[in-house]
């Protein structure tokens, strides 16, 4: 029930993120359209900012069954909210009830059925791989033989069908397109296994509550809400993207590269400043890949884009999560023994991030606490290399002034007049 659950409420989530794009992209022209999406990562970030905190305090003081209940009146809330909300189009559209004939039809039905099994197939091959069976096991060889079959299938068919594809190749393949779902994938990994392993970093090896683990995780979450927002702000009025997804990379890069040097004796000042570092880079480097793909395709295709965009950040947090466990779990392996020999670590890792304490004695616990964080070092270790990704790819996204023409003009007609005024006064001043 609860792989149900969580299933359902993730196609929801999804359906908000590109709805939420696609509604902007309609009703406000390209120049503008930053600082709404900087406002919109920034609403999303507070969220991220109070979810860990009021999650810390109902499973403390409640239950963790209230971190879920409590979505019941703020998702019924968004309901109200959209069926009053007059939502404008890309281009003028057909009724609803026009559509549901042609549903089956229109909708690539078997390109999902090929590519759910694919996803799923992969996906599970790198969660058992290393940790519930040996990675040369038959079942991790099938399951990624599979979907690597599955996937090449699914390739041919949508090629086959062209621009009424799930996911079609023309807004797939130019460079702009592929390099900001790469972007977007990439950074979309890093933020899961940051909001995933830092907790465990603070929990496990600080000792802290669940709520305490939260706020702990402040200083990140509130650096990238405001770079977010800043950065919109300041992309609508100079016009240029990249350089933000590039400075962002590179912030991403030194922060996560700093944060794989956390060890149980790590002062509050560092962790602190090196969650700064990453949160700064991390709501520079959100925004490009989603102005850069509506900059580059006509306004009927938004909608399709915008779900691919969704589609790759999610996809790619899921693949990035599932490689930082096997990396994590492998760390434990191999970091326990080397610090405590007679420690075993089969039994640490199923103890759990904060039942390992539990089952370890005082006098191993600090070497425990070693190879604990050794390995969310190695883990953070990927983040760093994701950056450095996210900042390769970044340079596909293109070098466009997104504001409009006029402004552009004005602005260059500012600029000579300013340039003639000098002169003017520079031969006053020789006379």
């Amino acid at each position: 029930m609860l792989i149900v659950g969580r299933a359902v409420a993730g196609m929801g989530t999804s359906g908000m993120i590109n709805g939420a794009l696609t509604i902007i992209a309609g009703a406000v022209p390209m120049h503008k359209r930053p600082a709404l999406i900087g406002g919109m990562m920034g609403i999303s970030q507070l969220g991220l900012v109070l979810g860990p905190l009021i999650g810390g305090v109902l499973t403390d003081k409640a239950s963790w069954r209230w971190c879920f209940y409590i979505n019941l009146p703020i998702g019924g809330l968004i309901s109200i909210f959209l069926v009053f909300t007059r939502v404008p189009e890309q281009r003028k559209k057909g009724r609803a009830i026009d559509v549901l004939p042609t549903f089956f039809k229109d909708f690539d039905l078997i390109g999902f059925t090929l590519f759910a099994p694919a996803a799923i197939m992969i996906l599970l091959a790198l969660e058992w791989g290393g940790n519930e069976y040996p990675w040369d096991d038959s079942r991790v060889i099938g399951l990624f033989c599979g979907g690597g079959a599955t996937a090449i299938a699914f390739l041919v068919w949508e090629h086959r069908l062209g621009k009424g594809a799930m996911i079609p190749f023309h807004l797939v393949t130019p460079r702009i397109a592929y390099s900001s779902y790469l972007t977007i994938a990439s950074l979309f990994g890093l933020t899961m296994l940051n909001a995933y392993y830092l907790p465990i970093y603070f929990q496990a090896i600080k000792g802290q509550s669940a709520l305490m683990s939260g706020v702990d995780l402040l200083p990140n979450i509130l650096a990238q809400l405001v770079s977010a927002v800043v950065s919109g702000v300041l992309v609508g009025r100079l016009g240029y993207y990249m350089p933000w997804a590039l400075v962002g990379g590179a912030l991403s890069a030194v922060g996560s590269g700093l944060l794989g040097t956390l060890s149980p004796t790590t002062v509050t000042a560092a962790w602190a400043g090196y969650q700064i570092i990453l949160g700064l880079g991390r709501g520079m480097a959100t925004q490009p890949p989603m102005l850069a793909v509506q900059n580059s395709i006509s306004p009927d295709d938004v909608s399709t884009a915008m779900a691919i965009l969704a589609f790759s950040q999610t996809f790619g947090g899921s693949v990035f999560l599932a490689i930082g466990n096997v990396i994590f779990s492998a760390g434990l392996r191999d970091r326990i023994p080397y610090y405590t020999p007679h420690v075993d670590p089969e039994r640490v890792i199923a103890a759990g991030a904060t039942g390992f304490r539990d089952i370890v004695s005082p006098e191993d616990l600090p070497d425990v606490l070693k190879g604990y964080a050794k390995s969310i070092d190695w883990v953070m270790f990927l983040v760093a290399g994701l950056s450095v990704a996210q900042f390769a790819t970044s340079w596909g996204m293109g070098w466009k002034d997104i504001r409009k023409k006029e402004e552009i003009k004005k602005e260059a007609e500012s600029i000579s007049k300013d340039g003639e005024e000098d002169v003017e006064k520079g031969a006053k001043a020789d006379a």
